[in-house]
């Protein structure tokens, strides 16, 4: 099935459906962990990241997701900080990214900083998320999450790529009979069948001072590095048709947050990770994020009072192996510049950065031009 829709086709069979999946790995797991840790309204966190997942997939013609604000999200969890605070970060760095992209700010960002930071920082990315799915996410059951996981990186690595057999599809489901068998209590579940709206919510100014400067700014050079340069290059590595500015990008970053903070939803952003995420299961239309977004809204709308038990359905172990195709994914868009030495090294010291510094990634991002320029100046061109 096909339809057309602003920028071009939209497409709705088996591999946007598996392709839908290839981001749930990073955002599900921070959604919980905000909704259950600081007692967020699940109806409205569901329904209004479901809603804007559809608004960006209509609105790009690609998979181009919405995830959760990782490091705000980390700190939130963390701190135990309000829901006020949360919402009122998300208004802030809403009404900073506005101001960056009409200034042309983001764009001058873009201009200053070479392809082989861009490739560090991605490639950093795909480190981290490969880290965490192995360490946090398969370990989670044990010995029964050992053998999920393997279980799901086998099948996986047979079908990757098959466009008639989608990896993903078997993944989710081998993930949902693993839960109903040993996760899930189905009579509980039932009776937590409801409709539900969100709520709507004014922040208030302190709440936004605060979520300022206990959020938004370390939030930030996260943003800029990866949601938006990173996610810009990713778009012109897998759909080089499509001309998308870190204007756009940065528009419709600030457009979700500005909307997501008076409906009760955590902040949000793109990222490069759920993008190649969802590309590596199969999706190459905005049509696998309109139905991953679609999964949010229903059970948002319907299901939420159930949502410690939903949420089972789709085991920690399954996601992490989810997670770790989606790093190697972002991994691999090194090899372009992997022939020119002096790139390359770039890119790695970028990379170890991104991984082992605190505000690594902008440190790396100003480390990396700084070398890449001072390389250029002294015609550094291999060793």
């Amino acid at each position: 099935m096909k339809m057309n829709v602003l920028n071009g086709k939209i497409r709705f069979n088996r591999n946007e459906l598996a392709g839908a999946f290839g981001d749930i790995g990073t955002s599900l797991p921070l959604i919980v962990g905000m909704v259950l840790a600081n007692g967020l309204d699940s109806a409205s966190v569901l329904i209004v990241f479901g809603a804007l997942q559809i608004a960006t997939g209509l609105l790009y013609g690609i998979p181009m997701p919405v995830q959760p604000l990782k490091a705000m999200a980390v700190i939130f969890i963390t701190q135990k900080l309000t829901g006020d605070v949360l919402y009122g970060a998300g208004l802030a760095i809403g009404i900073i990214m506005f101001f960056l992209s009409i200034t042309k700010l983001l764009e001058w960002i873009q201009r200053a900083v070479p392809l082989a930071v861009v490739r560090g920082i991605q490639f950093g990315l795909g480190v981290t998320l490969a880290s965490l799915a192995l360490k946090n996410y398969v370990q989670s059951d044990s010995i029964a999450g050992w053998a999920l996981a393997l279980a799901g990186f086998i099948i996986t690595m047979l079908l990757i790529g098959n466009r008639k057999y989608p990896a993903a599809l078997f993944l989710i489901v081998l993930g949902a009979a693993y839960a109903v068998v040993f996760k899930m209590d189905l009579p509980i579940l039932a009776q937590s069948a409801g409709f539900a709206l969100p709520q709507l919510h004014l922040p208030s100014t302190d709440g936004i001072l605060a979520g300022l400067v206990l959020l938004a700014l370390p939030q930030l050079p996260l943003s800029i590095g990866n949601s938006i340069l990173a996610t810009k290059q990713t778009v012109a590595d897998l759909f080089p048709e499509k001309k998308v500015t870190v204007k756009k990008i940065g528009l419709t970053y600030s457009f979700v947050n500005l909307v997501s903070s008076f409906l009760s939803g955590i902040p949000i952003c793109h990222g490069s990770g759920g993008l190649a995420g969802h590309y590596t299961f199969g999706a190459r239309t905005g049509g696998s994020v309109v139905i991953y977004g679609s999964i949010y809204l229903i059970i948002g709308l319907f299901f939420s009072r159930g949502f410690e038990e939903i949420v089972k359905v789709f085991p920690l172990p399954v996601l992490g192996i989810i997670l770790l195709f989606e790093g190697l994914a972002l991994m691999l868009l090194l090899k372009d510049i992997a022939g020119v030495r002096k790139d390359l090294f770039i890119s790695l010291a970028v990379a170890l950065m991104v991984v082992g510094l605190p505000y690594g990634y902008v440190i790396g991002m100003i480390a990396g031009s700084l070398m890449a320029y001072w390389m250029s100046k002294k015609k550094i061109s291999s060793w």
